[in-house]
């Protein structure tokens, strides 16, 4: 919890992990380390396990907490450690953050309630009791109606921001980038915004914005961190070329449905012990492997980013 009392200071690229499962489905809470100590070592600034990208919907209650547990344990505040913690029922969703409370998270990443098609004023009442049943630990609403069908309009957030203290940020999964403008508009630029669209990591950054919760960063870390990097220093020059880098991985991630993909090539790779995704995901079918593998191969210049400090990735599955 060493940046639960600043989450001003979680910025750059917070790395969202897959979830990894063994061959026969099980929680793979190894490869989940292992994963962990692999993007500290590649340079991420912060670890994000529980959202999308972790395949929260196909786990129980007693399997995500498990991985939080080891998530916490691998990350050991390092860096911020920002948890999933949504649902679309409301006692879940209070019993997973009261888990990420315990286990010492940063923050808590809360997903608009999907399926039920909430109002505007569903959502704010959903969030407020999240927010203040947790007065001590930050609220960071998460946007993503592609998955949730319901979109957080603006007005919403602002209002949240406005009367609820440990509404501390968003992240905003939605390719309406105006969204993005108008949140940081009515909140006078004091909401901290982190972006989950890949392809606008970069430009949010231009308007104000934390840093990202890129998918990207399950496969080239070292690039997305130094994207960030690169721009707070002022080498826009170097941001630019390394957002450009990224686009075949980022279209990799999404050749079938997330995080199929993403878990094939790091079980190729060796990162971890299987590309196992559990229903109703399938794994990805031979035509997708191969635009995969042609993708993977033309993604290398961002793939052969090495760290900004040589830390070793010696031993990251030991």
């Amino acid at each position: 919890m060493k940046y639960r009392s600043s989450p001003e200071s979680i910025v750059g690229s917070i790395a969202p992990l897959v979830t990894p499962f063994t061959a026969t489905g099980q929680v793979d809470t190894d490869s989940l380390r292992a994963l962990v100590r692999w993007q500290l070592a590649s340079g991420s600034h912060g670890v994000s396990i529980g959202g999308s990208t972790g395949e929260p919907s196909a786990q129980t209650v007693g399997e995500r907490i498990a991985a939080m547990a080891a998530g916490a344990d691998a990350v050991g505040d390092r860096v911020p450690f920002l948890v999933g913690t949504g649902s679309a029922k409301l006692d879940e969703t209070l019993e997973l953050t009261q888990a990420a409370y315990d286990l010492g998270a940063d923050a808590a990443l809360v997903i608009t309630p999907y399926y039920a098609r909430p109002t505007q004023e569903g959502l704010y009442q959903w969030y407020r009791e999240v927010a203040r049943a947790f007065p001590d630990l930050p609220i960071v609403i998460y946007n993503v109606p592609s998955r949730t069908a319901v979109d957080i309009a603006p007005e919403t957030v602002a209002r949240l921001y406005a009367d609820l203290d440990n509404v501390v940020g968003i992240k905003e999964t939605t390719k309406d980038f105006e969204h993005f403008s108008r949140v940081l508009h009515l909140t006078e630029q004091r909401i901290l915004v982190w972006s989950g669209i890949e392809l606008l990591c970069l430009p949010l950054l231009a308007l104000g914005g934390r840093g990202f919760i890129s998918a990207a960063a399950n496969l080239a870390p070292a690039a997305v961190a130094q994207m960030y990097d690169a721009w707070e220093r002022g080498d826009h020059y170097t941001a630019r070329r390394l957002h450009f880098d990224l686009h075949p991985v980022v279209d990799l991630l999404f050749v079938e449905t997330n995080p199929a993909p993403a878990k094939l090539v790091l079980a190729q790779e060796g990162l971890i012990a299987s590309p196992h995704v559990r229903p109703p995901l399938v794994p990805v079918t031979r035509t997708g492997r191969e635009r995969v593998a042609q993708l993977w191969a033309a993604g290398r210049a961002a793939r052969a980013v090495a760290p900004a400090a040589e830390t070793g990735l010696e031993g990251v599955l030991g």
